[in-house]
């Protein structure tokens, strides 16, 4: 796979690009009504669900558009602004923020807090640790895919489109 371009010294990290991932949709079956709506959602039940062990820890910034599974964010409780977002519209305002990380005009967790439609930008993205089966399947392996310090191409999720930071 390519290397990316590495972010500049205050990021201190290096980049790669990896390619970006169609969103399938999840076919499990659980016994209880909670773990049937998880599973909908692409979500494991399991505390542990690392089937081998494997945990990562991540940062991602989520933008939102018409065809996302849930049309709310902190950004916009009622929805008017993402139902109005077309997917092209999201993966370009993502494309122009992971051009400002790449290109060192701008730090991924202040882009976060600013711009992501998820409730983790007020911890700039931080999505802390997680292992197999607790993501979306396009979003775990995508993050997967990439090595600690690698920024991910868009990556098309129930939720929205996403730009992901592996940081560990």
């Amino acid at each position: 796979m390519a290397r990316g371009r590495a972010l500049p010294e205050s990021e201190n990290i290096s980049l790669r690009f990896v390619p970006r991932q169609n969103c399938t949709k999840p076919t499990h079956t659980q016994p209880t009504e909670r773990a049937r709506e998880a599973a909908e959602k692409g979500i494991s039940m399991s505390s542990s669900a690392a089937g081998d062990g494997e945990t990562v820890r991540a940062s991602h910034i989520l933008i939102k558009h018409e065809g996302s599974r849930r049309k709310s964010s902190w950004k916009d409780p009622d929805g008017r602004v993402i139902s109005a977002t077309t997917r092209a519209d999201a993966a370009a305002r993502l494309l122009d923020l992971r051009n400002q990380i790449l290109a060192g005009q701008a730090n991924f967790a202040d882009l976060a807090a600013r711009h992501s439609d998820c409730s983790s930008a007020r911890r700039g993205g931080d999505l802390g640790s997680f292992g197999r089966r607790q993501m979306q399947k396009p979003f775990e392996d995508a993050t997967l895919a990439l090595k600690v310090g690698e920024l991910s191409d868009l990556v098309d999720t129930d939720s929205g489109v996403h730009i992901i930071l592996r940081t560990a």
